[in-house]
């Protein structure tokens, strides 16, 4: 199909009903034809994705016409509750259309990328073979189109989040979720967030061109911002090419990044409780903010959601045994320590987690006991402390006077954008 791209200057973005005609645009030329469809959007951590909406969209405009599927690309988070299937999707989205991705038990192995292009990508950092796996739904030939939803955004493991890596992340195994993390971490994330073309990315592009043009895809980009709990998409991405990423791209830099004239002495962000409950997922709080907070500062994570550390158990034990202690550190641990050997992808979390001595890290929370919050090397607050000096609903984003006369910097959710400045991030 010729990619289809909708944007709006309006601070609102775009309505639901151009929306709605731009979904129904993007199928005209199946029209008629679709007896099988399957959904990729995100899951409940991408909550101000907008593609929750735009799944029920789709999932209206296609029910009476064809089987509809729809499989959350979670990765390695928690399956998505009951809950929060039908704040995401809608009430009008039946409970028995949801399929759940298992990462270590659903996939198929379909390629390759060879160490050679790993090494020359990395610039000499890993040379290690990629295996691409896939869910095996993604291989049903019974599916005549396969829709994937979801948020072009700063990332700190690829650059720019989405496209392709809803796909070989998102709905992929342990092999490329472990290499492609750990080959981010290596490269650094303040070298990547924000930026197209990574290492990570030229990866994906790679298994992009080699393995799954057979599959009948269709990338539905997203790019938001948002005014409290409202999503406003500014962009919508529709089709099959690269350029429609790199477009949205450069509508994410515009919308997604913000600089800060010099470092920031003091951030505090907000972790919205329905969206983060883990710290694998709360740390965007760290990777999103740490290129903006000087040397020698201090970032607060509120975070009243936060139960325990890893969206599974595995990562869960790792990260409670080894704590966020440092890039070198886990780079010493991960050539004795056969678990980290064995989860790449923890091993780079525990490393994206850490401002190596950079900059405190408090996590204030409910959920947690102290002795846990300082076992990962963290600093602990209790969440209605942290509430009685912040006040989170009386906070802006950006620059706060607090009333002993304290300066902070607000961010009310860190997951929908890079905060950095402009010497750090051109380094």
């Amino acid at each position: 199909m010729e990619d289809l791209i909708i944007t709006s200057e309006k601070s609102e973005g775009i309505s639901d009903d151009e929306l709605k005609k731009a979904l129904q645009k993007s199928l005209n030329e199946h029209k008629g034809s679709l007896k099988r469809v399957l959904l990729i959007p995100p899951d409940f951590t991408r909550l101000y994705s907008g593609a929750g909406k735009i799944t029920g969209f789709y999932y209206e405009l296609l029910k009476d016409s064809c089987q509809i599927d729809i499989m959350p690309a979670i990765g390695t988070h928690e399956a998505m509750s009951e809950t929060e299937i039908r704040e995401f999707f809608g009430e009008g989205v039946p409970l028995n259309c949801i399929l759940e991705h298992n990462w270590k038990k659903e996939v198929v192995k379909i390629g390759v990328v060879p160490g050679e292009f790993v090494e020359k990508v990395s610039e000499g950092l890993l040379n290690n073979n990629i295996d691409v796996e896939i869910n095996k739904h993604l291989l049903d030939q019974s599916y005549d189109l396969i829709i994937s939803i979801g948020q072009v955004v700063p990332h700190e493991v690829v650059g720019m989040a989405n496209y392709s890596k809803n796909i070989l992340v998102g709905c992929g195994g342990s092999s490329m979720i472990n290499q492609s993390h750990m080959l981010g971490a290596f490269y650094g994330a303040e070298r990547i967030m924000g930026k197209d073309f990574s290492p990570v990315r030229k990866v994906f592009d790679y298994a992009e061109e080699k393995f799954l043009q057979d599959i009948p895809l269709m990338y539905v980009l997203t790019v938001t911002t948002n005014s409290g709990d409202k999503t406003n998409i500014h962009g919508l991405f529709a089709g099959r090419s690269r350029r429609l990423f790199e477009t949205a791209v450069k509508l994410s830099q515009e919308k997604n990044i913000t600089f800060v004239e010099k470092p920031l002495k003091k951030v505090v962000a907000f972790l919205d409780e329905r969206e983060f409950k883990t710290t694998w997922v709360g740390n965007k709080s760290i990777y999103r903010s740490r290129m903006a907070i000087a040397d020698g500062g201090e970032l607060i994570v509120l975070a009243p959601g936060v139960r325990k550390f890893g969206e599974d158990a595995d990562n869960d034990l790792l990260i409670r045994k080894y704590g966020y202690i440092g890039r070198k550190n886990v780079l010493k641990l991960c050539k004795t320590e056969e678990d980290l050997k064995n989860n790449l992808s923890a091993a780079a979390h525990l490393i994206h987690g850490s401002s190596d001595g950079r900059f405190s890290i408090t996590y204030a929370v409910k959920n947690i006991s102290k002795e846990e919050i300082e076992g990962a090397n963290y600093k602990y607050m209790s969440y209605e402390e942290a509430c009685s000096i912040y006040h989170p609903e009386n906070l802006k984003d950006g620059f706060n006077t607090l009333d002993n006369g304290e300066v902070i910097y607000y961010i009310s959710n860190p997951a929908l954008g890079l905060w950095a400045s402009k010497e750090r991030f051109t380094q």
